[in-house]
């Protein structure tokens, strides 16, 4: 591991220390100013971080390995990600203004329609990475990954590719969506279904549940 990826991992540390000591600030001097400051550190300085380093580290999409001496530019990006993830009652917050999620995620990257619909316990695991149409709903418990691990022999393999979800498309509670996979115009994905990687779903095809294999999204 490089040393900007060990500084990168200390990152949510960072945030969560952070944010504690504003709330414990506010309990302390009976101030508002503190909780903003706190709100600020948990949404936006996560969001600016990643930008900066998605200039500086552009995500290539593809095949890479997580070990060894280069620096795996997902891997930056993934852990200003991780606060989220470990707290997803921070999104959920968003989800619950009509047309807030979709903006931040745009503000991280994504392409994201009008008139998407996500549930309060929808799952995602890369923000920048979401090609979503117009009057999309994704089901409960839905998860999309635009990134897969899996373990070698001798190393871990990375692989990230886009998710591509087009208009008026139907995802249905508890689906997972792999990287690379394009689900088309009108199409509709079962309950329960896993959509593995590079996986194209027709509107004359129902996404089915697969069948389960090695790989694991982190």
């Amino acid at each position: 591991m490089t040393w900007l990826a060990r500084i990168m991992a200390l990152f949510p540390t960072a945030i969560l220390a952070t944010s504690l000591f504003s709330v414990g600030w506010a309990v302390a001097a009976s101030s508002l100013l503190p909780l903003l400051l706190a709100l600020v550190v948990l949404y936006l300085v996560p969001l600016a971080t990643f930008r900066i380093h998605n200039r500086r580290y552009p995500l290539v999409e593809g095949a890479s390995h997580l070990l060894g001496g280069a620096y795996s530019p997902w891997w930056g990006g993934h852990q200003t990600q991780v606060i989220f993830i470990a707290f997803p009652a921070l999104e959920v917050a968003l989800r619950l203004v009509p047309g807030l999620f979709s903006v931040w995620l745009r503000a991280w990257g994504s392409e994201i329609g009008e008139r998407v619909y996500w549930t309060p316990q929808f799952r995602i695991g890369d923000r920048s990475l979401l090609e979503v149409g117009d009057d999309v709903i994704l089901g409960y418990d839905v998860g999309l990954s635009s990134h897969l691990i899996k373990r070698t022999r001798k190393n871990v393999l990375l692989y990230v590719k886009r998710i591509s979800i087009e208009a008026e498309v139907f995802v249905g509670a508890g689906a997972i969506i792999g990287p690379g996979v394009v689900i088309e115009r009108g199409a509709s994905v079962d309950i329960g279904a896993h959509i593995y990687p590079r996986t194209r779903v027709k509107k004359e095809e129902r996404g089915r549940q697969t069948k389960a294999n090695d790989s694991r999204a982190a």
